[in-house]
């Protein structure tokens, strides 16, 4: 049986560009979101185009009872899972501390950081069965630098970092691979959500110059899932070559 990969957040971005990568690779496909509609539209895609296999679960990661529902729901011939990629993310609002809205922290700290405690929990006892298996958890740069307005998101992300280090040490002896990668500047929906559906902020955000395409990340993944066993690659952080770091971007 081929090796079976699920992804969180699977409808857009990052999350969409992985699967695809994985598809091309004749991975089986369990894909979640929120959205079901273009879950379904995009399994029934990547079916047509590589052949594969694809499962669906629609679920919101800060729900915990619906993850533990959803991940107790799959069919036994889809509970080999080889791969968990933790792509479910988002920032909400780019405001002072002092400024910042009560909702848009819930929102973050619930997808960021307790979605993926929520998800990981369900889905590695599945690898703990079988004495081997790869998390991938999607940090940002965020995790490495605090930037003005960027508090509650920058400490969601610091929280995905020392988790990933953390799941690396209790699940060592369990053969379980652990993977923190953590994305600069990407064009996907971030910006346009962080700021609440402006699309010219959005815009503004990557002008003057040239930066991450969701399929870089899903290149980074794949590199990382499939380096050989006696391999682990514990972070990878990536940035446009025009980005040094959150502070400084080279824009012409």
């Amino acid at each position: 049986m081929n090796s079976t990969i699920f992804i969180t957040g699977a409808s857009s971005g990052f999350g969409k560009a992985i699967a695809a990568k994985f598809a091309q690779n004749n991975y089986r496909l369990i894909l979640t979101g929120r959205r079901e509609e273009l879950l379904m539209d995009y399994a029934a895609e990547l079916n047509t185009e590589y052949g594969v296999e694809v499962f669906i679960l629609n679920f919101d990661v800060r729900d915990k009872h619906e993850v533990s529902r959803s991940v107790n729901s799959l069919p036994d011939n889809w509970k080999n899972i080889d791969i968990l990629v933790n792509n479910a993310g988002l920032a909400a609002g780019l405001d002072l501390i002092q400024e910042g809205s009560i909702d848009d922290w819930d929102q973050m700290i619930d997808t960021n950081v307790k979605g993926l405690l929520y998800v990981t929990r369900a889905i590695v006892s599945l690898m703990i069965k079988n004495q081997k298996g790869h998390i991938l958890n999607v940090g940002s740069t965020a995790a490495k630098y605090v930037y003005e307005k960027g508090n509650v998101y920058c400490a969601t992300k610091f929280a995905v970092d020392a988790l990933s280090q953390a799941m690396r040490i209790d699940l060592l002896r369990d053969h379980i691979k652990v993977t923190a990668v953590h994305p600069g500047a990407a064009e996907t929906e971030f910006s346009t959500v962080r700021l609440k559906g402006d699309q010219e902020k959005a815009k503004a955000v990557y002008k003057g110059y040239q930066p991450l395409h969701a399929e870089d990340i899903a290149d980074a993944v794949y590199y990382c899932a499939t380096c050989p066993p006696h391999v682990c690659i514990s972070e990878m952080v990536i940035t446009p070559t025009a980005q040094a770091n959150p502070f400084y971007i080279d824009r012409k």
